[in-house]
């Protein structure tokens, strides 16, 4: 078990909602729009609230984006390059002279939201482990237990992604929803988070949470895998039938991963019990990646 000491000694001024990073994720740009529509849902005493639709064109178009992953595009030497000029890296930079920490307004926490087609439930994001972010997601997982909480840790998700912007930053990622589809269930579900996170903002800046049980399951990356393939670089086999859908489970030493376009298994082979995530995700066929394999930790906050 992981003892963390937590220090409260950040204030939140400003919170910033963000919706399509990914343009064909329409649960966080619907909500956005709602917002936009009645922003007293948002509004709050102790801080400002504020919303980002983060990628229009890719989402009028229904892509995930238009010449590259905006949710890439964060890295302090990509928003200080000036021989950078796509669409999203040009994005990244009026977002980043926005909401940045030099930016007109700065922002010290963002909430981004996205969806999947993996079976990943309702997920909490974190891209590092920092008091704060470990201290929240407790509280959500107290308040749902349903709730998964995932981190990054070394994937790089805490330099390049939008939500790096902020002092402080968590995703929610939830699915599965084909890409383009607005799903009415998740769409709750992730509204109701949103404003239990802003419910938690306004207690934690006057010092005013209250007791919850502060010890949860973490599940840590470690690595992602990629889809066998031929030396042409083509996909050879699929996600076995007994590990689709199965995010979050344990996948042991020996067990079904992959299956051969001709029908042969093809098994896990670590020396080790792992949770797999992200399991077929549509978005990552073109990165590369059929999962990404995490390991259960014990959290104390």
């Amino acid at each position: 078990m992981e003892k963390l000491e937590m220090k409260l000694n950040n204030l939140i001024n400003r919170a910033l909602i963000v919706g399509g990073t990914h343009g064909n994720e329409f649960t966080g740009v619907y909500l956005i729009k709602l917002f936009e529509q009645f922003p007293e849902l948002i509004r709050r005493d102790k801080f400002e609230t504020l919303t980002l639709l983060a990628n229009p064109e890719a989402f009028a178009v229904g892509r995930r984006y238009i010449h590259k992953d905006l949710n890439r595009c964060f890295l302090r030497q990509n928003l200080e390059d000036t021989t950078l000029s796509t669409y999203e890296d040009l994005l990244a930079k009026k977002i980043n002279d926005s909401y940045g920490q030099n930016g007109k307004k700065p922002v010290d926490f963002i909430l981004d939201l996205h969806s999947t087609t993996s079976n990943m439930g309702v997920t909490i994001l974190i891209d590092n482990e920092e008091p704060f972010h470990l201290q929240l997601a407790a509280y959500l997982r107290h308040v749902n237990p349903a709730i998964k909480v995932y981190s990054s840790g070394n994937s790089g998700r805490s330099q390049n992604a939008l939500r790096s912007l902020g002092k402080f930053g968590i995703g929610i990622e939830v699915g599965c929803i084909p890409q383009g589809v607005l799903n009415a269930d998740f769409f709750l579900k992730t509204q109701s988070i949103i404003y239990t996170i802003l419910n938690y903002l306004e207690l934690y800046n006057v010092n005013k949470l209250p007791e919850f049980p502060n010890t949860f399951i973490l599940y840590k990356y470690i690595e992602k895998i990629d889809y066998p393939r031929n030396e042409n670089g083509e996909i050879t086999a699929m996600i076995h039938p007994q590990l689709q859908f199965k995010d979050y489970e344990a996948l042991n030493p020996g067990d079904p991963m992959f299956l051969t376009l001709d029908g042969q298994t093809i098994p896990y082979e670590g020396n080790s019990i792992t949770y797999p995530v992200f399991i077929n995700e549509a978005a990552y066929y073109e990165t590369g990646t059929a999962m990404c394999l995490t390991n259960q930790h014990q959290i104390t906050v």
